[in-house]
């Protein structure tokens, strides 16, 4: 049973983080979806994932060879056996989808307040749905974690 990763970005843009978190996944064995809620936002992050040092292989939902692609960026859901979603732009996962993954990364911009509002409306309907989640935060210069459901059931 996966879970949901929250990330809430406050130093380093989306790309960045994004990044990072595709090459750690790779790293691990999965398939990744990232799914976003706009074309342009989609775009953007494939030509920053080609500029960066270093090669992540992805393409953008709607060619040929979707099911091929070890990470796949999509407005939609599905298309390449991901095992892991990074969602970003407030894109919707549900239960299902985290209970079948091995995790969900759902990544939001701190700066905004309507994504923040957004994310915690997530944590609370994914959380009360029995779900698994973390909560990370960069604010102090580096990923800590600050909050885990599994640390209520223990204690």
């Amino acid at each position: 049973m996966g879970a949901a990763y929250f990330y809430h970005l406050t130093r380093n843009p989306l790309d960045v983080t994004l990044a990072t978190l595709v090459e750690k996944s790779l790293g691990a064995g999965w398939r990744v979806e990232v799914r976003g809620r706009e074309d342009q936002t989609l775009q953007r992050l494939d030509a920053s994932l080609w500029q960066r040092e270093g090669f992540l292989p992805h393409g953008i939902a709607g060619g040929d060879h979707d099911a091929d692609q070890p990470v796949l960026l999509t407005t939609g859901s599905g298309g390449n056996g991901a095992s892991c979603v990074m969602a970003i732009e407030g894109a919707d996962v549900t239960a299902a989808e985290i209970i079948a993954a091995q995790r969900v990364c759902i990544l939001f911009d701190g700066h905004d307040g309507d994504a923040v509002a957004h994310a915690r409306t997530q944590w609370k309907s994914l959380t009360d749905a029995g779900c698994t989640a973390q909560y990370w935060s960069e604010d102090s210069g580096r990923w800590e974690k600050k909050a885990d459901t599994d640390d209520k059931k223990d204690g």
